[in-house]
């Protein structure tokens, strides 16, 4: 037996005037969705707790079942592992954003977050970056990697560091970069916090002057004249999948938080070709990828973002069209596996992302199971709507992976 484990992120939803009072879900061609509906059983799921909007980390820890309220440790060091970079015990990892300040009288105002989203030159900016020697800890280094687009991460190395910090990023246009401080009054995290103040002061004195922002500003392209820092963590301490039930796993996603949380928890990592986690994701490769895979372990988890990036952009007829297209990648694998006989297909999301809100939300989540054995429910569409009335009920994200291991025939009697 062996299962696919597919995350739509940020699939949830709200009725939406614009779709005639359905929700994204409701009003997308999803006959595949559908499908497993009805040969399955449906539910809702509270990825945290009811009320709670999960983020994209903490939902993902809960899926893979590990209570975020025991396990979590922050953001950054899945966001490290997801760009390869190797995270030791005791190091602090940050995720960053190239951004474009404004020096005034009262600070660096953020005129961007993003430095226009697009940052090409991030990996030769980063490289100028890391040859920077910190002064208020010299026995502390210090890695940056660009990523993707804007975003890249920060990963700290030493003696006597705390992931209890907070951010630099103030989340907001126009406002000031912030000064970080210590979330207690540790002196690993009072370090900690002058190391992040350090680094952000140089970052912007060695970027604002460097010739390939002057070319950015030329061509009329906001310069990335700055670094924003938030989300330090440290990596949890977890018993892995593969050791906790004994089972082969591996994840398919492009973007780097979902295959650090992957990594964190003991999947091997891929990447499906044409997945950019864009708009523009080619569906059909990541299942193509998936079912490459398949054969060589008991659980695949696959991640599809566009879903989110819809959600968060506020317009819901392209989330529409991105649940189209999830639509159409789940055609493909139904296609390639056995229902019936020897595979399961469940799929969910992390979180509610409304397009009114253009934010995470604590609505449950819909969720939907079916393969051998799976008992049947009522249930005939897949939606946030149709599923409230499904055979799995309403459950937390923590009680979906002992769910599909007990089909796995890999959990044990409670008892005698």
């Amino acid at each position: 037996m062996k299962a696919l484990l597919i995350v739509s992120d940020g699939m949830g939803d709200r009725p939406n005037k614009k779709l005639g009072g359905k929700t994204p879900l409701q009003a997308a061609k999803t006959p595949n969705l559908d499908y497993v509906a009805k040969i399955g059983c449906c539910g809702i799921m509270d990825t945290i707790a009811p009320g709670i909007p999960p983020g994209s980390d903490t939902a993902h820890l809960a899926i893979f079942g590990y209570d975020p309220h025991e396990y979590y440790t922050g953001r950054g060091a899945f966001e490290a592992l997801g760009v390869g970079i190797h995270v030791n015990p005791g190091d602090v990892a940050l995720r960053v954003n190239f951004a474009t300040l404004q020096e005034e009288e009262k600070g660096l105002r953020i005129v961007d977050r993003r430095a226009g989203r697009k940052v090409p030159e991030g990996d030769k900016l980063a490289e100028k970056l890391n040859e920077y020697s910190l002064k208020t800890a010299k026995d502390v280094e210090f890695t940056l990697k660009h990523s993707v687009e804007h975003r890249g991460v920060l990963v700290l190395s030493g003696p006597g560091l705390s992931y209890k910090v907070s951010d630099t990023d103030s989340h907001e246009i126009q406002e000031t970069v912030q000064e970080s401080k210590p979330l207690d009054g540790s002196k690993e995290a009072l370090k900690t916090a002058k190391i992040v103040n350090e680094l952000s002061t140089a970052f912007h004195k060695i970027l604002k002057n460097d010739p390939l922002n002057q070319e950015r500003i030329n061509r009329g392209e906001p310069p990335a004249n700055g670094v924003l820092m938030r989300g330090a963590g440290i990596l949890p301490k977890v018993i892995p999948l593969n050791e906790k039930y004994g089972i082969s796993c591996s994840c398919v996603a492009a973007a780097a938080l979902y295959r650090g949380v992957a990594a964190a928890v003991g999947m091997k990592l891929y990447k499906a070709p044409g997945d950019t986690a864009t708009y523009e994701t080619n569906e059909e490769s990541i299942a193509k990828t998936a079912l490459d895979i398949l054969p060589e372990n008991d659980l695949v988890f696959i991640h599809f973002k566009p879903t989110d990036n819809a959600a968060h952009d506020g317009n819901p007829e392209l989330k529409v069209q991105m649940i189209e297209k999830l639509d159409n990648m789940v055609g493909k694998l139904i296609e390639g596996i056995d229902l019936e006989n020897e595979h399961y297909i469940v799929l969910t999301a992390d979180h509610t992302t409304p397009c009114t809100i253009r934010d995470h939300t604590g609505e449950p989540v819909p969720l939907e199971m079916a393969g051998p054995g799976v008992r049947t429910d009522q249930t005939t569409a897949f939606s946030e709507i149709d599923c409230q009335g499904g055979g799995l009920g309403r459950l937390r994200g923590k009680d979906l992976m002992p769910i599909i291991m007990d089909y796995l025939r890999k959990t044990r009697i409670f008892g005698s």
